[in-house]
């Protein structure tokens, strides 16, 4: 079953695929509205459309067999996939972007702060109330246990209530000053998030994003961005935050007693600093190994997501969803193992938290006994490190944290320092010009890593010039476009474009949305009535409100056509190039589309780039590529 099968090929091409399929010997079911298809076939059934319509089934005449040249396609040689980028390279910044925000580890982060206005102070303002909830939660246990201990006495009830009101007060800021600590925190964070990933936009816009893979890109723009919320709130602050409320706890335990002060010092210092440490060491290869694995799992959702019914009719999608599943496991190991560490270390954590109440009631024991230490104490000498051993206990899973966030954040430097392939688009000036042109001048073009494919090549299309572009399937055509369009750099040669460049692509995307939104790409301030009007004048009756299905699933192949083509008549396009635009359409309806786009570019340029003879007739002249044996294509006529 072939679905256009020579859809984009030069009639040689097409001659020589038609009569290998028939040397096969195959069962062919071939829909499509190429004239030598039908002409090749057996049997012709034309089905007018819709419930009940005629269907009329007439015999095909067969054609002899010409010769096959080789089959490729109009772009010519594609690229190898880029090499992944060297993390030191970071390319130029240009005014008004981040000087390559993640180019070092340390220096990266802190240009990446100083390009948010107000970002530090309000850094040192979440670090400030961060440490006001810790400190607060450990002084609640400590005036408690006081409290408790001297109630106990039964004294009056007015040497109680200093120590009443401060358990209240610090039981309430305990909450208050984390709820502002949380608003700061992710304030300060989704800021710095917002301007990495608008720089990563940035730089991803100034490419055409050859050879890379869609589905772990979308997982490093994304996931990967969102590591520097992960390093802000998560680790950051909690590590600072925490690190100041020991020192001050210690210091304040130190005035009654020394040795308690020193061994909760060093308990903290071990459950704080040096299990998470290790316990980051340990899980460092899990934690670094599920970043790219999570990528690589977007890739396999992404493939099988696109190609889900190829999969399914050549009976692949077991050995799909087996490398699916395979990646999955593999990610789940990792997690596994990681969840394994930081168990382990919450473990140390309440050891060490253990120690310090022990030794706490050892030690203050004994200054009880000796008199150095007031009773009352000792109760807070024993509780005062449960609450401080509480703050570090998420420390463990912060150190962890911090490697995923590092290893995250090199993923998005490999991005923003790889060498960008082409320009990514055509940057034109928005104002009409009285006289739009396309001129190029012996431009010779290739894909970035491959060798050129058209050379020498020497064009002028004026005002209400319609001229062809043909010539054998992979000489280059579409090559071109990509050139004059900016999505690759020329090989030689030169481009003048006055007025601004629209293009129908063969294979234009529609997104899943409506068609409103899918025609506004071409003028995203266009509105309602103009949209209606553009869709009219591409010649579709269809309700701008009507939501199309992924990749225009819902759409026949004319209409999806033309809803590219009113992208092109909804913007104030100037020089139109048209490749390929009669593909997937029967005859009537491509005369038509051609009809509609020849009435409304009487005054442009149009390139147009065709296999189709009924369209290149139609053309005031034809540019003839032809393919050099060994070497680039050149122009003919």
């Amino acid at each position: 079953m072939l679905d256009e099968p020579t859809a984009g090929l030069d009639a040689d091409t097409e001659a020589g695929l038609l009569s290998n399929l028939r040397d096969l010997g195959v069962t062919a079911l071939v829909v499509s509205h190429r004239p030598a298809v039908l002409a090749a076939a057996d049997r012709v059934i034309e089905d007018r459309g819709g419930p009940g319509a005629s269907r009329q089934q007439r015999p095909g005449a067969q054609r002899g067999r010409r010769p096959s040249p080789p089959a490729g396609d109009d772009c010519g040689p594609r690229p190898p996939a880029p090499p992944p980028p060297q993390p030191g390279g970071c390319p130029r910044s240009r005014p008004g972007e981040l000087p390559c925000a993640l180019a070092s580890p340390d220096g990266s982060l802190r240009t990446l702060i100083r390009s948010v206005p107000g970002a530090w102070g309000r850094l040192a303002l979440a670090l400030a109330l961060a440490f006001a909830a810790t400190g607060a939660s450990v002084a609640l246990m400590a005036v408690s246990a006081w409290l408790l201990s001297r109630a106990a006495e039964h004294p009056p009830v007015l040497y109680l209530q200093v120590a009443a009101i401060g358990v209240r007060f610090f039981g309430i800021s305990r909450g208050v000053f984390r709820y502002l600590e949380r608003l700061v925190g992710h304030d300060i964070a989704l800021r710095l998030q917002s301007a990495l990933r608008l720089e990563t936009y940035t730089r991803l816009a100034r490419t055409t994003l050859l050879g890379r893979r869609r589905g772990d890109l979308l997982s490093r723009v994304i996931a990967d961005v969102e590591a520097i919320q992960d390093l802000v709130v998560r680790v950051w602050i909690p590590f600072a935050s925490s690190a100041l409320v020991l020192v001050a706890t210690s210091s304040a335990l130190a005035f009654f007693s020394p040795a308690a002060a020193a061994v909760l010092l060093v308990t903290s210092i071990l459950a704080g600093l040096v299990v998470p440490w290790l316990a980051s060491r340990a899980s460092a290869r899990s934690d670094a190994a599920a970043l790219p694995l999570r990528g690589q799992l977007s890739d396999s959702v992404h493939e099988i997501a696109r190609a889900a019914a190829d999969l399914t009719a050549y009976g692949a999608d077991t050995s799909a969803l087996s490398r699916f599943a395979g990646i999955d496991e593999r990610l789940r190991l990792a997690s596994a193992r990681s969840a394994w560490v930081r168990g382990i270390a919450n473990s140390g954590q309440v050891l060490a938290a253990g120690t310090a109440v022990v030794a706490g009631l050892v030690i203050g024991g004994h200054q009880v006994q000796d008199g150095s230490l007031a009773p009352v104490m000792l109760a807070v000498l024993a509780l005062t490190p449960l609450a401080l051993h509480e703050a570090l206990a998420s420390l463990t899973q912060s150190a962890q944290t911090h490697t995923r966030a590092r290893a995250a954040l090199a993923r998005v430097r490999e991005v923003l320092d790889a060498d960008p392939v082409g320009s990514g688009d055509r940057v034109d000036d928005a104002r009409p010009v009285a006289a739009p042109e396309l001129v190029l001048s012996e431009l010779a073009v290739g894909w970035p890593g491959g060798p050129a494919v058209v050379a020498g090549l020497n064009l002028v299309v004026r005002p209400g010039d319609k001229v062809a572009l043909v010539g054998p399937s992979g000489v280059g055509k579409t090559t071109v476009a990509a050139t004059v369009l900016g999505l690759i750099p020329a090989r030689a040669g030169r481009i003048d474009v006055a007025g601004r460049v629209g293009y129908l692509a063969q294979d234009a995307h529609l997104f899943t949305t409506s068609i409103a939104e899918n025609v506004k790409i071409g003028n995203r301030d266009a509105t309602d009535a103009q949209v209606r009007d553009a869709l009219a004048r591409a010649g579709l009756t269809l309700d701008p409100s009507r939501v199309v299905g992924e990749a225009g699933d819902t759409l026949s192949g004319g209409e999806a056509r033309r809803v590219a083509l009113a992208r092109l008549l909804v913007g104030a396009y100037q020089v139109w190039i048209l490749d390929e635009p009669t593909e997937h359409l029967d005859g009537p309806t491509a005369a038509a589309l051609i009809d509609d786009i020849w009435a409304t570019t009487t005054d442009q340029p149009v390139l147009v780039i065709t296999h189709d003879p009924q369209l290149i007739a139609r053309c005031d002249r034809s540019v003839v590529l032809t393919a050099a044996s060994g070497g680039p294509g050149r122009p003919l006529s």
